[in-house]
């Protein structure tokens, strides 16, 4: 295990009937709140009513924001920050999912700088302040709620790219289960699928393979991750499952899964972040058209590691097999089969993308390479994971 620093300040209050805090939580951070939401599910859902009434009731004027969409823009984030700048705001609160969440740290962030927010993502500039953010989870899967890291694209140049900084996490973030029954059985599934993406990603690169608490933790949050959408996809009202599920992703990227790894890198929404980029396809579709591909070829050259995963989380039917390489490759099967078992893609064909636009896409992803330092994906290795994926 490596030396590590674990720190992570926001402040959770999860639970039936915690909405409702929201409020005083926001009050004691600032009196003129930028609400950034999303189009009309949380209207539909009944949060945006139990947060709007919360905060007057607790003396925070609202500026609304919404209309985030999934794959979240800079064109919108841009917007939100004139919005932010021209009503004085001192705080901002999120009320929706990863998307939303992005768009608030970004807004957060942009709104108290000369510069364009776009320059954090390129790398040209860091975070030296910004305005305070809380947020209302509506949806189980990226994280953001507890985490340092925000996702933009940028539909001018079609970049899709990510940026961390310690100020960023939110000060506080609410998470109730109940809020989660409307999410459809599309955005459960991509969900799911996200925060096992966040834990493989770890999983798979760390070099340092003396890590065993580490293992076992991403382990059971992988199993259940797959164990509560599954009960999600078949009584999405049940709360026990929503929470699970809601929970899981949270842990998946809040920092402790990555602890004591050493140096971690994500390939896999790197090559993603391209497909949503050119295509505007949910997250949560791209990398489960991503992971099997990626898995396939990393078993090529690592097959230990992603054997040890399959015995431990898929048992049995991997174990019994005589290699390590049949057991990984065994396993990205396995894997594969679950996600087409909840009705997420499995291959670019599915998505209607043709293998011809595999050298655009390799090309897009080597930009966001660049920027995440993974050099070792060349135009060429980006390729020949993209035709795993076919």
């Amino acid at each position: 295990m490596q030396n590590f620093v674990f720190h992570n300040p926001t402040k959770i209050i999860f639970g039936k009937n915690t909405i409702a805090a929201i409020g005083s939580e926001t009050a004691q951070l600032g009196k003129r709140a930028l609400l950034v939401y999303g189009k009309t599910s949380c209207k539909k859902s009944g949060s945006y009513d139990q947060v709007t009434r919360a905060l007057t009731e607790a003396g925070v004027s609202v500026i609304e924001h919404g209309g985030v969409r999934s794959n979240p823009t800079l064109d919108h984030v841009r917007s939100g920050i004139k919005k932010a700048r021209e009503h004085g705001c001192d705080v901002i609160v999120a009320l929706g999912g990863g998307s939303v969440i992005d768009s608030a740290k970004a807004i957060s962030a942009g709104a108290v700088v000369d510069h364009d927010v776009w320059k954090f993502f390129t790398g040209k500039k860091s975070i030296k302040k910004n305005l305070p953010l809380t947020t209302v989870l509506t949806i189980a899967a990226a994280g953001s709620e507890m985490n340092s890291g925000m996702v933009i694209t940028n539909e001018q140049t079609r970049e899709k790219f990510g940026f961390g900084n310690k100020r960023l996490f939110p000060r506080v973030s609410i998470l109730d289960p109940e809020i989660t029954f409307t999410v459809p059985a599309d955005y459960t599934a991509y969900g799911a699928v996200d925060a096992i993406s966040h834990v493989l990603e770890f999983y798979m690169t760390t070099r340092d393979l003396a890590t065993p608490v580490q293992d076992r933790l991403m382990e059971g949050l992988i199993e259940n991750s797959m164990d509560a959408c599954n009960r999600c996809l078949q009584t999405p009202d049940d709360y026990n499952a929503r929470a699970d599920l809601m929970w899981t992703a949270t842990l998946a990227l809040n920092g402790l899964t990555a602890a004591g790894l050493g140096r971690v890198g994500f390939p896999m929404h790197m090559i993603e972040h391209s497909l949503s980029a050119l295509y505007d396809i949910p997250h949560g579709a791209g990398l489960s058209i991503i992971i099997p591909g990626w898995l396939a070829w990393f078993s090529g050259h690592s097959p230990r590691r992603v054997a040890q995963l399959g015995k431990r989380v898929f048992g049995k039917s991997i174990a019994g097999l005589q290699t390590e390489e049949q057991q990984a490759m065994a396993t990205c099967r396995a894997l594969k089969k679950w996600f087409d078992s909840v009705h997420s893609p499995t291959s670019l064909s599915a998505v209607s993308i043709p293998a011809t636009d595999i050298p655009a896409i390799a090309e897009n992803a080597l930009k966001l390479a660049k920027v995440w330092r993974l050099s070792e994906y060349t135009r060429e290795r980006i390729e020949e994971i993209l035709h795993r994926c076919l």
